[in-house]
């Protein structure tokens, strides 16, 4: 219990409760090793519960009539996977697979919903991780259908960088490939744009990690389009 108290202590949605909160919630999980390439759930499947990313990455994606794969969203350790289909009752809207070997958290839809009854605090974070996850969405069709690629990838580096405290150097921890999926384009475009980048000294490349050397210029690209 002490491993999962830490788990939930340190995740978006339960970070900030108190102890008992927390012993509470995790009386109600249940551990789940998940290995790369495992499939959580699939679009269509009853959501009959939610999971909580402890150790690893996973994909979340849609496949198009055409065979078309877009990936939606990277989830990693602390972020929830699949709790709008719990609260709206509804079915997962999409697939989810691992990208790594990882450790998730399940909690079982009915007996989540009876343990917050009453808990307005927890509510509340459940409400804010939601609305991210919609503003998210929202980003990222605005993102695929009115920008160009090095808008698209100037605003993917900064929120990276967002995400990862906010300073100059990121690391990006998934293939070019899965990123390409993301921005809507192919590997070698995506290459081509960070290498328009490069030469504009707007960012630094060692591997897969990247360091922005014009977070100004980075963020007219992501708004504008252009420099």
């Amino acid at each position: 219990m002490a491993e999962i108290h830490d788990i939930l202590s340190k995740s978006q949605l339960f970070g900030g409760l108190s102890d008992v909160h927390l012993e509470e919630i995790g009386s109600v999980s249940i551990k789940k090793q998940v290995n790369k390439g495992e499939i959580i759930f699939l679009d269509g499947d009853e959501g009959i519960g939610f999971y909580l990313v402890a150790k690893g990455v996973i994909r979340v994606y849609k496949i198009s009539l055409e065979g078309k794969e877009q990936i939606l969203h990277i989830v990693k350790a602390g972020e929830t996977l699949g709790a709008v289909p719990v609260f709206s009752g509804k079915s997962f809207p999409a697939n989810a697979q691992a990208i790594t070997k990882s450790l998730v958290l399940f909690f079982p839809k009915a007996k989540f919903i009876n343990l917050i009854a009453g808990n307005l605090l927890l509510t509340m974070n459940i409400l804010a991780v939601l609305s991210m996850r919609l503003r998210e969405f929202t980003v990222q069709v605005e993102n695929l259908s009115l920008k160009e690629l090095p808008g698209r990838l100037a605003a993917y580096l900064l929120y990276q960088s967002q995400q990862q405290g906010g300073g100059e150097c990121i690391t990006l921890d998934i293939s070019k490939s899965q990123i390409s999926n993301i921005l809507g384009t192919r590997p070698e475009s995506l290459s081509r744009a960070m290498g328009s980048m490069k030469e504009q000294k707007m960012i630094e490349v060692d591997g897969p990690n990247i360091r922005l050397l014009d977070r100004d210029g980075l963020e007219d690209l992501a708004v504008y389009g252009k420099i």
